[in-house]
């Protein structure tokens, strides 16, 4: 009896956040499903229910199907950029050196502000003109003429990747910081006595210890990636064209602008499963991989 009540004393803990997880995330998306399968346009108080019509929208809708496209690009390249980028630099600021902790403020800063506000910047940066700061220092420096930076299709995609890697690396090279400073300096002596060479032991010592925090960051890179909207919208409005649409804003347009929120609803139902599965089938491999790495 005394271990009954105490679990439930412990079980009465989990009410309120239970409570509020049901408020603000299984409601809404409950509703959301209902709303998909009607013609319900944010304004009217009766709509009719059309099934899995909007379902079968989602697949002839060329601004969605271009996101998709896009969203897939945007998410792949951004992880793989920022993980390329940010394990060397995670080893440079672990190493002793007078500004270290200087250098680590400077490149985690960029995580601090806004997104949007980044892009705005960037976007002045990048302005496919003449006057755009990165055209005038390619003609200063190197004669070349205006780049159409946010105009053409492919800059545009290779550019909104770029700025969004920018703006994380730093905080993911944080986060590697953490892990690689818990690695017991033991090894490295140890296997520096054995003749290994720096190269061997980033190999064999670094990598497979770093797997957990590589976990850790693919997966958020993956999901943030995803759900991007901010950078590109604040970019490119979405241009060329559709060539720069994510999902969110395709759902945004869909369901504010154009009032379609059954539709959209759809879109957002849809967009969940494919993160949820994109999230559970990343997470399932990378644990695999440490498992093989121990």
């Amino acid at each position: 009896m005394t271990r009954f009540v105490r679990q439930a004393q412990y079980l009465s803990f989990l009410v309120p956040i239970l409570a509020v997880y049901s408020l603000f995330t299984i409601y809404p998306l409950l509703k959301a499903f209902f709303l998909s399968l009607t013609n319900f346009d944010g304004y009217s108080k009766v709509y009719d229910f059309v099934g899995m019509k909007n379902y079968v929208r989602i697949f002839s809708d060329d601004a969605l199907l271009s996101a998709l496209s896009f969203t897939l690009f945007f998410t792949v390249a951004k992880a793989l950029l920022v993980t390329v980028f940010a394990i060397p630099l995670a080893i440079i600021f672990d190493q002793k050196f007078l500004t270290r902790n200087l250098h680590r403020a400077i490149f985690f800063f960029p995580s601090i502000p806004s997104g949007l506000l980044l892009a705005y910047i960037w976007g002045f940066i990048l302005a496919p003109v003449d006057s755009g700061v990165m055209n005038k220092i390619l003609r200063e420096l190197f004669g070349i003429g205006p780049q159409p930076w946010l105009a053409d299709p492919l800059l545009a995609k290779i550019s909104t990747v770029v700025v969004a890697s920018w703006a994380v690396t730093g905080w993911h090279a944080i986060l590697y910081l953490a892990f690689l400073q818990a690695i017991p300096k033991e090894y490295y002596e140890a296997a520096a006595i054995d003749g290994a060479s720096r190269l061997q032991q980033f190999r064999h010592i670094t990598l497979p210890l770093l797997a957990p925090a590589m976990t850790i960051s693919v997966m958020l890179l993956l999901t943030g990636g995803l759900k991007v909207y901010e950078i590109p919208f604040a970019l490119t409005k979405g241009g060329p064209g559709f060539e720069t649409y994510s999902i969110t804003q395709v759902i945004v347009l869909r369901g504010i602008t154009e009032t379609q929120y059954g539709l959209a609803s759809a879109m957002s139902i849809v967009f969940f499963f494919i993160v949820l599965v994109v999230a559970v089938f990343q997470v399932t491999i990378m644990q695999r991989r440490e498992q093989n790495l121990q």
